[in-house]
């Protein structure tokens, strides 16, 4: 009697993503950060569709429950930059602006506005309305004056034209607002909410970046030293870039990835009442001189000193020079 030939099974091949995903996710023993390298290359996977949807969900879940490491953050950083298309454009300060506000309005964008009239070249980007109850800058540009720019020649020409411009992320890094826009697919924020605000796509002289949760700030400040970069960290009202002057700013600063550290003393003796709604038209009051507002014009007094700081003013004369920049503003919208 013939025996049947034995049957040859070939194993299917790994997928090239599932390396990264098994260092992320092989137990509490087996488990660990990506170096810089193997973030880079992840990813350039991710950014170049290398992947699978459940690989991606994945990697982005488990890279979220550990918290990202500097050199994962500063190897993704490398990644994105490596892919990106700008332009050389002369910025002095990256502003990003990704969190959205509830307990307050959004003072920084008046900041921002006061400082660009004094000759501060500011890009401003973000990545949409992704979770429901909070204000986001892009839902007020348009009644402030500040130009939405949808490609880089159009954010040269604001640059040049008012020193203030605004890019949402889906026109730049696609992939990534895709991979933001997951939140409500996840049930969390993914690592890519914080990447975006360490990017800098045009080099400016200085990145600022807001970072809520505690603890979290000097893992950013690391990752800016480790690209070389100028930046300010700082726990921002509601994770955006704005001082809230009713406590202790701790910023962590780096200065051709040289780490510093400052602290600046809460502006107000007692605390404000947080507003019992967000009303869009008391930007526009504020900003025309019709209403005074004590928490308001300290947010974004203080807020305008970072900015200022970053560029390397010292902190007294970066106060001194938002008074006056603020006082002397042109109110009309």
């Amino acid at each position: 009697m013939n025996t049947p030939a034995a049957l040859t099974l070939e194993a299917p091949a790994e997928h090239p993503f599932a390396p990264f995903v098994r260092i992320l996710g092989k137990g509490k023993r087996g488990a660990r950060n990506l170096t810089r390298e193997e973030a880079r290359e992840a990813m350039g996977m991710l950014l170049e569709d290398k992947v699978e949807d459940t690989q991606l969900g994945a990697f982005l879940m488990l890279l979220r429950h550990k918290e990202e490491s500097a050199e994962e953050m500063a190897g993704f950083t490398e990644a994105v930059r490596e892919r990106l298309t700008a332009p050389a454009i002369q910025v002095d300060i990256d502003w990003p602006t990704y969190a959205g506000k509830k307990r307050h309005l959004p003072w920084y964008l008046l900041a921002a506005k006061c400082l660009a009239q004094n000759g501060v070249r500011i890009f401003m980007h973000g990545g949409g309305a992704h979770t429901a109850g909070r204000l986001y800058s892009e839902q007020l540009l348009d009644a402030l004056a500040i130009p939405l720019c949808r490609n880089w020649q159009s954010v040269n020409e604001a640059l040049d034209t008012g020193n203030l411009a605004f890019m949402p992320l889906q026109d730049w890094a696609p992939h990534l607002q895709s991979m933001i826009d997951l939140r409500n697919t996840l049930g969390l924020r993914s690592p890519i909410h914080s990447l975006a605000r360490i990017l800098n796509p045009l080099g400016a002289r200085c990145g600022l970046q807001s970072i809520f949760h505690p603890g979290y700030q000097s893992v950013h400040r690391e990752a800016s030293s480790l690209l070389g970069d100028n930046s300010i960290v700082i726990k921002g009202d509601g994770g955006e870039v704005e001082i809230n002057p009713d406590t202790l700013s701790h910023l962590y600063g780096t200065t051709a990835g040289v780490g510093w550290d400052e602290e600046w003393p809460a502006l107000s003796a007692r605390r404000h009442v947080k507003p019992a709604s967000l009303q869009p038209e008391h930007l526009l009051a504020l900003w025309r001189a019709e209403v005074e507002d004590s928490y308001p014009q300290l947010a974004l007094l203080s807020t305008m000193a970072l900015a200022l700081r970053g560029l390397g003013t010292p902190r007294e004369q970066a106060f001194e020079q938002a008074q006056r920049f603020w006082d002397n503003r042109d109110t009309s919208i």
